[in-house]
């Protein structure tokens, strides 16, 4: 098989996998809404929604990062949020607390992948360089989204399981966003970027 032939078919097969995940989240988190009427899930679910869109319609990269490890942590990361489950146990906060967490999540998903618009991928790429909007107060405003979103689902849904997907997924998620660095900083215009923009995923933190 060629290799542009490869790599088109390895796309194809990333999209279908994203598409399949996200129904099978969608089926358990709208079963949950129907019980519980809680609203933490469904922002979960709308975050995920956003990375089935903009994965279907992204834009072909510049560069890529195609290391076995790249594909590892792109894969861990990608799969975890959507092997979440409702239910199980008591949460640890009340829901308005939950959802008010992941809302603030949400708006950073929101922003970010607007700003970047078909910008957005999954594996460690050069898909163009992106300073506006919540990029100019981090490099990665969208993975601080998804973090928050996570702490949310966590507190409203803390079993072992989601609890132990969290813990892995997003450990590699922020390898990944590294990750993500090292692919853009051989583009002279990244590194400018980052020269004003210190921080990774936390203002003041990291």
């Amino acid at each position: 098989m060629a290799p542009g032939s490869r790599e088109r078919l390895s796309d194809l097969a990333a999209r279908l996998v994203v598409a399949t995940l996200f129904v099978l989240l969608s089926i358990n988190l709208l079963g949950d809404f129907q019980r519980t009427q809680h609203l933490t899930g469904l922002l979960l679910l709308v975050s995920e929604a956003l990375v089935v869109v903009l994965t279907i319609f992204r834009r072909r990269a510049q560069v890529v990062d195609r290391t076995l490890a790249a594909a590892a942590v792109t894969a861990v990361s990608l799969v975890g949020p959507p092997l979440l489950r409702a239910g199980g146990a008591e949460p640890l906060l009340p829901d308005m607390v939950t959802a008010s967490l992941s809302s603030f999540g949400l708006c950073f998903v929101i922003a970010g992948k607007v700003v970047l618009g078909r910008s957005f991928g999954l594996i460690p790429a050069n898909r163009g360089i992106v300073a506006r909007g919540p990029y100019g107060w981090m490099r990665h405003p969208i993975y601080t989204g998804y973090l928050l979103t996570h702490v949310g689902f966590i507190a409203a849904h803390p079993t072992m399981w989601n609890v132990t997907v969290i813990l892995v997924s997003d450990t590699v998620l922020i390898v990944r966003a590294l990750m993500e660095e090292r692919v853009l900083n051989q583009d002279e215009q990244y590194r400018a970027y980052c020269a004003k923009v210190g921080w990774h995923l936390v203002p003041g933190v990291f």
